[in-house]
Formats: structure tokens, sequence, C-alpha cells
């Protein structure tokens, strides 16, 4: 990760879209830089306000270029209404799961662990798991380490899902959503970057109750 005691326009220009740099402390940004790197969704964490570690490797990918989409039977269609959607926005996105208008049953945890391990594998930018209701392919995703799952209702939480906790696997419930409000929440997800150094030091933070539980 690049590292910087002032990040001018020029640098901000000459960072890969959707990067992460970190600013030293005591660091600058001049405005012009400012407008730059949110313009371009590069996120700046800010090294001297983050404890115990920087936590950037755990910064979900704020430029979504790559998704992962898996549901059981019960979700096979809002998942092939939001892969056509997503392709045709230019993305590239995986499929797992049955197919057809009549799939043959599948269990939600077997799809939602292909999901999760392409994320953290880094396969995939973001993951999108669907069964009925959302609840078990969300407590199915977080049992993969390194996965932050969050089950979303609306944009609004969405969006809180990746400010303020880094989320990295959206999960909808199929039978609680239209296809049309499930894409709005689905494009708030991929867009709302992580840029906060609070909220990123607490993922630092989840980090270490994952290792202490596996300790």
């Amino acid at each position: 990760m690049a590292r910087f005691a002032m990040i001018t326009e020029a640098d901000a220009r000459t960072l890969p879209e959707g990067s992460t740099v970190e600013l030293l402390p005591k660091g600058h940004i001049t405005p012009l830089a400012a407008d730059t790197l949110r313009d371009r969704r590069i996120t700046v964490i800010r090294a001297d306000q983050v404890v115990d570690g920087d936590g950037a490797d755990l910064v979900p990918v704020a430029d979504v270029r790559r998704v992962v989409i898996g549901s059981d039977h019960t979700g096979v269609a809002l998942r092939t209404y939001l892969l056509t959607s997503l392709r045709g926005r230019g993305l590239a996105v995986a499929s797992v799961g049955p197919e057809g208008a009549t799939p043959p049953p599948v269990d939600y945890p077997d799809i939602a662990e292909q999901v999760g391990l392409a994320v953290v594998r880094r396969e995939a930018d973001a993951g999108i798991v669907i069964d009925g209701a959302g609840l078990g392919s969300t407590i199915a995703a977080n049992k993969v380490a390194g996965v932050r799952a969050a089950l979303c209702l609306n944009e609004t939480l969405a969006r809180y899902a990746r400010q303020h906790n880094g989320a990295n696997v959206l999960a909808l419930g199929a039978t609680l959503l239209s296809p049309g409000d499930a894409l709005a929440i689905v494009e708030t997800f991929m867009k709302t970057p992580m840029t906060e150094p609070r909220y990123i030091r607490r993922l630092a933070k989840l980090q270490r109750l994952d290792k202490t539980r596996a300790g």
C-alpha cells in the first residue's frame, strides 16, 4: 500500500481508481486532491487515527468490478435478474447455485460457503447470497473466516453495512424484496466505500475476535 506525507492533486490522479493509500501521521491532503480522491473512490487511511494495525487489508474493495452471486432454489429467479442486470452494467459476475424454472432443492450453507470463499480468496470483489428470507445465508456466510455478511432489507441498511461495518457479502431475502428493490440495494452496497478510520479500526477488532475464537 502506498504511503504519503502529503497527497497532491497530481498524486490523486495517478493512483489506481478504487485503491487504498495511507496518510502518514500529521500528513496533509490538498483540497483539490481531496475532491479527486473522492471522485475516484480512493480510500485514504490516516495512520495516526488507526490503532492496533492499520486494518487496510480488511477494507472492502471500493470499486467493485467482480461479483459472485449465489442462491438456493428459492432465490433462482432473483439471482438471474441480478445477474443479468449487473452484467448489463459491465461487471464480471459469477453465478453459484441451481438453475432452471423448477430447480432442485439445495442447502443454503453450501451456497453461502462457496460465495464466501470466493470473496476471501479475492476471486470476487464482493459477494451476494440469496435464500427465502436471507437469514440462513447470512449466518452461514459469516462462518467463513474473513467474511462480513449483512442482511439488508433496504438501501439505508446496505449503505451502513458497507460504510460502517465493512461488509463484503450482501444477503438478500427473495421472498421479502421485489427485483427492483433488490437491485437498488445491491447498487447502494457496491457503490458505498468505507473510508472512516474509526470504522476501519473496528474491523481490526472484529478480526481479533475471530482469532480469539479460533484460538
